[in-house]
């Protein structure tokens, strides 16, 4: 019996090292992940076709304007400080291109920090979890969502085809280390999998850490 309870103790603290192991490395993971991009992320109004519709337009718009003032910027935090100095703008455009197509209701837009699902680009994939983003919520933000990655760009990747350019691919590398990379592009190796299944089942129950945005 006491060899028994020994091995039961023996167990149970396997157990608990290795959940607290997964724990800070999804964790550190996650915040890692989080800190190499910046997001867009676009609420329709409702999920009629028009609304649908104007969503697409409206995200065309700010991207085209996003593309032109952050021709330049060479990193996640000067995207995001030029993005912050030009926020008005962006509603601009948003309340400009809904009532140009005949609509009424405003945009809303907003920065900062925001749970995203498991989200895949080409052949690219980012696991569920809190991302820095610009959110723009159009009237009652009751329709469906749009995402996608505002730096380093991926918002025009041909889903498709199954390909990200390779400068987005070098932007994301320059970003990450070694193991964080493969955690977001390696499909095939299937402990980068479990991985990645790791760190969306724990932002699934809560226990990531949300970081916010500064």
């Amino acid at each position: 019996m006491r060899k028994l309870k020994f091995i039961i103790l023996i167990l149970f603290l396997l157990t608990l090292y290795i959940f607290i192991s997964a724990y800070f490395y999804i964790n550190q993971a996650s915040f890692d992940l989080k800190n190499s991009v910046f997001r867009l992320h676009v609420v329709a109004n409702s999920n009629s076709e028009e609304d649908q519709n104007l969503k697409y337009i409206v995200r065309d718009n700010l991207i085209e304007y996003m593309n032109t003032i952050c021709e330049n910027s060479s990193s996640k935090e000067e995207t995001i400080q030029i993005v912050t100095e030009h926020l008005s703008d962006f509603e601009d455009i948003a309340n400009d291109t809904i009532k140009d197509n005949g609509f009424s209701y405003q945009a809303k837009v907003e920065l900062g920090t925001f749970e995203f699902p498991t989200k895949t680009y080409g052949d690219i994939s980012f696991p569920s979890g809190y991302y820095d983003a610009l959110k723009i919520e159009l009237g009652n933000a009751q329709g469906q969502n749009w995402w996608c990655v505002l730096y380093p760009s991926l918002c025009f990747v041909d889903v498709t085809s199954g390909i990200v350019p390779d400068e987005s691919k070098n932007e994301l590398e320059n970003n990450l280390n070694n193991e964080e990379y493969k955690l977001i592009s390696d499909t095939d190796d299937v402990s980068i999998k479990f991985k990645f299944k790791l760190i969306e089942f724990f932002n699934q129950k809560g226990l990531v850490t949300a970081q916010t945005y500064e």
